[in-house]
């Protein structure tokens, strides 16, 4: 009996602490569980404000700040929290008319009665402080802090690319992105986004029924706290940059100036230009709109999306190709009869060997050795020699993408021999039928920042590293590892030193010396002139390296439709190379400075389409 009794006992009393276990757990989810999630879904009491974290810094590559940012503010609005106002004030204080008071209510309460939305974008800092005083007048509307990109200068806008409100497919596509947000568009800003963007936060408050903010939800023991992006260490010098967007003022046109040793792209210019800072706030739209009308292209980045015809400043890879072929050997001579094979040369001595054929930039030496290549008896048909001299240049990174970091970069044009096979059948076409890729015209197609690449190529006898943009992340990262690859061209570098003599003859040579206006005192430039034939006037093109050992920049220019290359474009690459290796442009350049800034040339190329 004693023991039933006992048993009874903690029977009773395991019920009952059950029971009130349950009644504590049923209270606990009533009272704060579900609390909880009701006031969640109450917009009238709860505000969730998302907290934009500032985007990343960009400096140049010598430390010097090119993109900071600068505060704005969104206004927001709750339709389903809004009263009765006095509109008139409203609009008075925001510089806005009523109608476009009514329009922005009436899209906010179709987005949403009662999630907030953006009433206004991007209103000044002074702005906000005016208004700030006021808002409590005007029960539904609150600011969000923003920032938005400033520039240090007013350069670089091709090279930095431009933050913008993210679109329906972006958002569709990553689902960090909702709308309202920011991302970046073209070059850094676009290729690092992921870096720049830092990490959103949120801030959830307690408002009124006035909608006034009463204090944090929880104690703030719910918000989360946005993370400012990783800053990043360009490759670009932010002087040489500006000093080559001043140099091709009034001009249309490329440079591309790249690191033979790291691949880094030291000033990438794309002209016409414009100042980055017109496509930021609330002007954005309306300068987008007026520069994309513009007919010379300034949204157009020529320096990795315009194909040109290289000209004769491709006579130096067909030059190496035939040494490597073993066509010629470098004291092989070719008479020049002006005219040869119905391309045309400019008077010189003659004949000339290979150096004196790169310093005297002579047509018929390298469509004879084109010939020679392409006639090759080690190849069965000329086809499959075509192909062998195509392999070569797609090396040098003709004919594809480089793969730097810019989303739109092309990858000009180095037919393979079955599209001339379309057009004069299989085994009917000979060398002569496209002797014109001899000299660099024709069918080929490329870009400055290709041309560029090439020459720093040449400039180290035999491989590259692809160009990029960027050194390091503030993550501690350096530049990718791609970027730290070296691309070997099969040419022995021996056959290179035979071009690079024949390149510093072109600039430091006597008489017959196409290059001589790109000399300098004290450092040795090694160049090649080119005149790109066109369907107007022909472009003026310029590539040259320098030192001529260790060398530190490597260089490509194209002003369009100018003429012959040691007018204009040989020039503007000169004056580059001085001012990034001496930092400035001494007394004896002078000259050439001012005729470079003070020249002209845009009226003449506003008639003639861009190349592509």
């Amino acid at each position: 009996m004693k023991d039933l009794f006992s048993t009874r006992k903690y029977l009773i009393t395991s019920i009952i602490v059950i029971a009130s276990v349950a009644l504590i757990i049923r209270l606990f989810v009533i009272q704060v569980v579900k609390d909880t999630y009701r006031l969640s879904a109450d917009n009238n009491v709860l505000r969730y404000v998302t907290q934009y974290p500032a985007r990343g810094l960009i400096y140049d590559r010598r430390g010097e700040l090119v993109v900071t940012n600068q505060a704005a503010y969104d206004l927001m609005v709750i339709p389903s929290q809004t009263s009765k106002m006095d509109t008139s004030l409203f609009c008075q204080d925001l510089g806005i008319t009523r109608e476009i008071f009514i329009e922005r209510m009436k899209a906010a309460r179709n987005y949403s009665g009662r999630a907030p939305s953006i009433f206004l974008k991007q209103i000044s800092a002074e702005s906000y402080a005016r208004f700030q005083e006021k808002i409590f007048m005007f029960p539904g509307f609150y600011v969000q802090p923003r920032t938005l990109r400033q520039y240090s200068r007013p350069v670089a806008a091709h090279l930095l690319g431009y933050v913008s409100e993210a679109d329906e497919a972006q958002i569709l596509k990553d689902p960090y992105y909702k709308s309202g947000d920011y991302i970046g568009k073209l070059g850094i800003e676009e290729a690092y986004e992921k870096e720049l963007r830092g990490t959103k936060g949120v801030k959830i408050f307690l408002v009124d029924v006035y909608s006034r903010v009463k204090g944090s939800y929880a104690g703030g023991m719910m918000d989360t706290v946005a993370v400012q992006g990783n800053d990043i260490i360009s490759c670009i010098d932010l002087d040489l940059q500006e000093y080559g967007e001043k140099l091709m003022q009034n001009k249309t046109g490329s440079i591309v100036a790249i690191e033979p040793s790291t691949g880094e792209i030291l000033a990438l210019v794309s002209s016409p230009y414009y100042d980055p800072g017109l496509l930021v706030g609330r002007i954005r739209s309306e300068n987008y709109s007026k520069l994309s009308a513009d007919t010379l292209l300034p949204l157009f980045n020529r320096a990795f999306m315009a194909s040109y015809p290289p000209g004769s400043t491709f006579k130096p890879i067909n030059g190496l190709i035939a040494l490597q072929e073993k066509v010629i050997v470098p004291s092989t001579t070719f008479g020049c009869s002006n005219g040869y094979l119905f391309v045309g040369c400019h008077t010189h001595s003659s004949p000339l060997n290979l150096k004196g054929a790169v310093m005297n930039s002579c047509n018929s030496y390298f469509c004879q050795t084109f010939r020679k290549i392409l006639e090759n008896p080690a190849y069965g048909t000329i086809s499959e020699a075509y192909e062998r001299w195509r392999k070569y240049l797609t090396e040098f990174g003709f004919g594809k993408k480089l793969e730097t970091e810019f989303v739109n970069e092309l990858p000009g044009l180095i037919p393979p021999s079955t599209y001339f096979d379309r057009y004069h059948g299989v085994n009917g076409w000979k060398a002569l039928t496209v002797i014109s890729l001899a000299i660099g015209q024709g069918e080929i197609g490329t870009t400055p920042l290709q041309m560029a690449n090439m020459t720093a190529a040449i400039a180290n006898r035999g491989y590259y590293f692809t160009p990029h943009i960027v050194k390091s992340t503030g993550t501690g990262r350096g530049a990718d590892e791609r970027f730290k690859l070296k691309h070997k061209i099969s040419i022995d570098s021996a056959n290179f030193e035979e071009i690079v003599m024949g390149m510093e003859a072109a600039v430091n040579g006597g008489a017959g010396a196409t290059a001589r206006i790109a000399a300098m005192e004290d450092i040795i430039v090694c160049g090649k002139t080119g005149t790109a034939e066109n369907r107007g006037e022909d472009h003026s093109v310029f590539i040259a390296f320098a030192p001529k050992d260790n060398p530190v920049i490597a260089i490509a220019v194209y002003v369009e439709n100018s003429g012959f290359g040691a007018t204009y474009a040989a020039p503007v690459a000169s004056l580059m190379i001085e001012k990034y290796i001496n930092r400035e442009i001494g007394e004896a350049s002078r000259w050439k400075e001012q005729r470079m800034l003070e020249l002209n040339l845009i009226g003449r190329t506003a008639q003639n389409a861009t190349q592509r």
